[in-house]
């Protein structure tokens, strides 16, 4: 083959590749923007390196996307000097009516944003390590040179991210029809000011977070709550932006965008379980909503 057919051959495959690359370095990062950035890259690496040579084209493109979502993550971390409060990571969201082909593959096994909230409290290793053993089944002997700990290293660390996941509530336990249901009758509770109604709606232990950057939190002084009457209360705060709230799925779950006039203003992801609201996560930061691609939900009249 000439050189520009070994070129395109090479993007074939690649982009044969991308979505379970994606997918990957979503679970990863928590973030479709820097997801990209780390495929980029791994093209980047692999139109320099001569294919010839790897046996196995996705278990080298897999291999080097975690190590590029590794030292993303320790870089991510030595930056933090100080804790910033709760990180919300940025959902993917789409049209209440579906997910788009596009992000289907990477929302497989339901990687709900409850889940990656509970990620973003492991170390780099663990989630490494956890991510590809767990959802994508890479064997501890493959992980291990990528983390630099032994096989036996490696697999405690997939052991405590685990236990960490397995302790939290990831998922909720319903259609999408019924999180709707229980969405709707939060946000009429809301609109309303109805407090009562809103704890019908809130499981007792319900834990609400909110990322609103650098700014002051949605959810006043702390940024985390606990607690359905705190979380009401909270609730009626937001009375006067209900209306502006556009359904929509958030990671795959039915969820919430609030809209300010037409600048939004806040993502809501919701956990519902057993017909409550165990968990509410508000990413309400304007710098990353800015970038995020929203155009699946339209500003409006709020649907009743």
């Amino acid at each position: 083959m000439t050189s520009t057919e070994d070129h395109d051959w090479l993007a074939q495959r690649f982009e044969a590749e991308r979505p379970h690359l994606r997918a990957v370095a979503y679970r990863m990062l928590g973030s479709v923007t820097e997801a990209d950035d780390a495929i980029q890259d791994a093209w980047l690496r692999l139109s320099r390196t001569d294919a010839t040579k790897v046996d196995n084209l996705g278990g080298w493109l897999t291999t080097v996307v975690a190590r590029l979502c590794l030292d993303m993550l320790r870089s991510r971390t030595a930056r933090r000097e100080e804790p910033i409060g709760v990180h919300v990571p940025e959902p993917i969201v789409t049209s209440a009516d579906g997910v788009d082909p596009e992000q289907q593959a990477i929302l497989a096994d339901s990687v709900g944003l409850a889940m990656l909230v509970v990620l973003e409290t492991l170390t780099p290793a663990e989630r490494l390590a956890f991510v590809l053993h767990d959802t994508f089944a890479l064997p501890f002997d493959q992980i291990a040179p990528i983390v630099g700990r032994s096989t036996e290293a490696t697999r405690q660390l997939a052991s405590r991210a685990r236990r960490r996941v397995r302790g939290a509530s990831t998922s909720s336990d319903a259609s999408v029809a019924r999180q709707r249901e229980v969405i709707d009758a939060f946000l009429a509770a809301a609109r309303a000011g109805d407090f009562e109604a809103l704890l019908r709606v809130l499981d007792p232990d319900v834990i609400a977070r909110a990322d609103a950057g650098a700014g002051p939190s949605i959810l006043g002084r702390s940024r985390e709550i606990h607690g359905a009457r705190e979380v009401a209360r909270q609730a009626m705060a937001f009375r006067q932006l209900a209306p502006g709230a556009r359904p929509a799925l958030v990671n795959g779950a039915a969820g919430l965008v609030v809209f300010s006039g037409d600048r939004p203003y806040a993502v809501l992801g919701f956990t519902i379980r057993r017909g409550k609201i165990t968990e509410l996560d508000i990413l309400a930061d304007p710098e990353r909503l800015a970038k995020m691609d929203l155009g699946a939900v339209e500003p409006g009249p709020a649907a009743d």
